[in-house]
């Protein structure tokens, strides 16, 4: 059981790293800004993804938020990574861009397992 816990918070610290906290810290980079509108989306969206981002990586790290909240987190989380790694797939190619989420899909999912294990 300990090790179920520490591979959980492990894994979910890194979502909250890459999805909550850097995404807060640097959206407002010109570097953010120009990789959204390369993407063709809205600036509008990068701010509404942000927002989202950091408020599901919080309730995944909150301990007091639990069930559906987590759930819908969770199902959020895996839906912008795999709309990431399809976005930048069309418009770049399968290049590091088109990976990066995938892998953070992978250790999103390792995260959602030993979230429902413990």
């Amino acid at each position: 059981m300990k090790r179920d816990k520490m591979i959980y918070w492990i894994s979910t610290g890194f979502i909250f790293l890459f999805e909550g906290l850097l995404p807060a810290l640097t959206s407002h980079t010109e570097l953010a800004v120009e990789g959204v509108r390369h993407l063709g989306y809205p600036d509008y969206f990068r701010i509404l993804l942000t927002m989202f981002k950091v408020l599901g990586s919080l309730v995944l790290v909150i301990p007091s938020f639990k069930g559906r909240y987590k759930e819908w987190a969770y199902a959020g989380f895996a839906f912008t990574m795999i709309s990431a790694a399809v976005s930048h797939a069309v418009i770049d190619g399968m290049q590091f861009q088109s990976i990066f989420p995938l892998f953070a899909l992978t250790i999103l999912i390792i995260s959602y397992i030993f979230y429902q294990r413990i």
